[in-house]
């Protein structure tokens, strides 16, 4: 999957480990679940196609997923409709200069103001303009720098935050990691890989 360009509102509940969902495959009761649980490593056991990754799919996604591979051998042109049944908390990680850094949250996805907020919103010397989110997609860590003060203007777009999002606020620019990231990010609201 390439870097998402989030210049985009929030989307839909992207799937969690430990959520419960419902599967419903139309017209067969016997691959029609109430609940199954996604497991620690992100996965739901299917009958007929075994392990899927549910994991940072839409409910939508994963129901294309199982049609697929359902109809490649077990069941000509099956109908299938994932549904979230309970989210397990998902968590992000607020830091730098907000009021009460923390971890904190979220059912599903949330937006960049709504996590800065259960951060008790930004400090009084916040850089708002160098907020920077990291991301594990794929396997790799991604980043994308944001401007509070944009967003909250309308100017642009309030990303949306997923359960294991990194958010700092107005980082010091001497710090390593921080300063790399920043010369390899040349561009607002789109997640580079570093």
């Amino acid at each position: 999957m390439p870097p998402a360009d989030i210049e985009r509102g929030p989307a839909q509940y992207r799937i969690g480990v430990l959520d419960v969902l419902s599967v419903r495959v139309f017209q067969e009761p016997e691959l029609t679940f109430d609940q199954i649980a996604v497991d620690a490593a992100g996965r739901i056991n299917f009958p007929f196609i075994g392990e899927v990754d549910a994991s940072g799919k839409t409910p939508v996604e994963l129901s294309d997923e199982i049609e697929y591979r359902l109809g490649q051998s077990y069941i000509r042109n099956p109908q299938v409709v994932v549904g979230v049944v309970t989210s397990a908390g998902q968590r992000v990680t607020v830091d730098g200069q907000v009021n009460q850094p923390g971890v904190y949250e979220v059912a599903g996805s949330s937006s960049l103001i709504e996590a800065v907020a259960r951060a008790q919103g930004t400090t009084e010397t916040a850089v708002e303009d160098e907020v920077v989110v990291f991301r594990q997609i794929d396997g790799e860590r991604y980043g994308a720098i944001f401007d509070l003060r944009a967003i909250r203007e309308g100017r642009v777009p309030d990303p949306e935050i997923l359960g294991g999002d990194r958010i700092v606020v107005g980082f010091s620019a001497t710090r390593g990691l921080y300063r790399d990231f920043l010369r390899a990010a040349p561009l607002l609201n789109v997640f580079t890989r570093f």
